[in-house]
């Protein structure tokens, strides 16, 4: 990637008042990531969204200082990175619409298995919340899947260091720079996790752990996985955020029940009173509602199909047919339609009965 793309990417990120969304929006509307700093003020008004309250931030001379710091370093250390539109960049992430639209990679990360989860719960995890994270993830060992989580303190570091144990790549995600650690005390255990899987992070190299950058990096582990899993948690906590974040990405969820009267599993409890998770006794609950004890069919994709569809609609059908159900935004970014044009293409092929729409502004064929 040329050095003049990846700094318009850097300045996108230091913008205030835009984030992943507010972003690709104007990628797709310009065309590319560095047309966006080329264009007109006027014309970038005239796309859904963006006013001046966004365009007085965009050209700001200190982002772009910033930028160029951070594109500096990035070349020195020969930092690893992923662009969302490029084919490294994690499928699953790549679906969600408030996916960074630059990751930063450290490590040995292979996400070539579509067998990813996410395992997340409390700080405070009990003797029962740790004996269960073990056995799952050494009863799951037959499906190697990949094991993601947030390298926090208990739940957390308790299954990347059962994926390790049972030779599984792990990922940890983080809610700071890559030369940043936290908490210190994990430092340990890094070398391990590198040599197993790696860290995933979408901001600046030295980035502080802040508060805020937690709840950002929750939406990178329910992204990043086909399905959540909660082991523990209080009636309030973060791995609930991550639950809800996963259920609106049409993500599965499964929680950990416990005792009534336990702190700790009120969180779970609830997640499956209220159907929104599924209940977990076992992996044999994953691997059943995951399909992942049925072979995989070899389905041929119809190049073709019987009914008249112009360029446009040929091409939005075909990136369906390879890609399964897609949001409406990524399928603009993808077939490069804008949004607006896009959505009336969309209705014809409903009317067409070639599509059809699904919740939260999905489509599929």
């Amino acid at each position: 990637m040329n050095s003049e793309k990846l700094l318009a990417m850097l300045r996108l990120q230091a913008t205030k008042n835009i984030g992943a969304v507010l972003a690709k929006k104007l990628i797709t509307a310009t065309g590319s990531v560095t047309q966006v700093f080329r264009e007109k003020r006027n014309n970038l008004h005239k796309i859904n969204g963006i006013g001046t309250h966004v365009t007085q931030h965009l050209f700001d001379e200190d982002n772009l200082k910033r930028a160029e710091k951070e594109l500096n370093y990035i070349q020195q250390n020969n930092l690893d990175f992923s662009y969302f539109l490029d084919a490294d960049y994690p499928q699953y992430l790549k679906h969600c619409i408030d996916a960074p639209i630059l990751l930063f990679k450290d490590g040995n990360i292979q996400l070539n298995n579509d067998k990813i989860i996410s395992i997340v719960g409390t700080r405070n995890m009990s003797s029962y919340g740790r004996d269960f994270c073990n056995q799952l993830v050494e009863d799951l060992k037959e499906h190697n899947p990949i094991i993601v989580s947030g390298f926090a303190y208990g739940v957390d570091i308790c299954a990347h260091t059962a994926a390790i144990k049972n030779n599984l790549q792990t990922i940890a995600v983080l809610a700071h720079g890559l030369d940043e650690i936290y908490p210190k005390t994990h430092k340990k255990y890094m070398h391990q996790v590198n040599e197993n899987g790696g860290f995933i992070t979408e901001f600046w190299h030295d980035e502080p752990p802040v508060r805020e950058n937690f709840l950002k990096r929750n939406r990178i582990v329910a992204g990043l996985s086909k399905a959540t899993i909660i082991i523990e948690s209080a009636k309030k906590g973060g791995s609930l955020v991550t639950a809800d974040i996963a259920n609106s990405y049409h993500r599965d969820v499964f929680a950990l029940p416990g005792r009534a009267s336990d702190v700790y599993s009120k969180g779970c409890n609830n997640l499956i009173k209220n159907n929104q998770a599924h209940l977990l006794t076992s992996a044999e609950d994953i691997v059943t509602m995951l399909n992942w004890d049925l072979p995989r069919a070899s389905i041929p994709i119809q190049s073709k199909l019987f009914v008249d569809l112009n360029d446009n609609e040929q091409k939005i059908h075909d990136y369906l047919q390879q890609n399964g159900k897609q949001l409406l935004d990524v399928i603009a970014l993808k077939c490069n339609l804008p949004t607006y044009q896009l959505a009336s293409i969309l209705v014809q092929m409903e009317l067409k009965g070639v599509i059809k729409p699904l919740p939260g502004k999905m489509f599929e064929v």
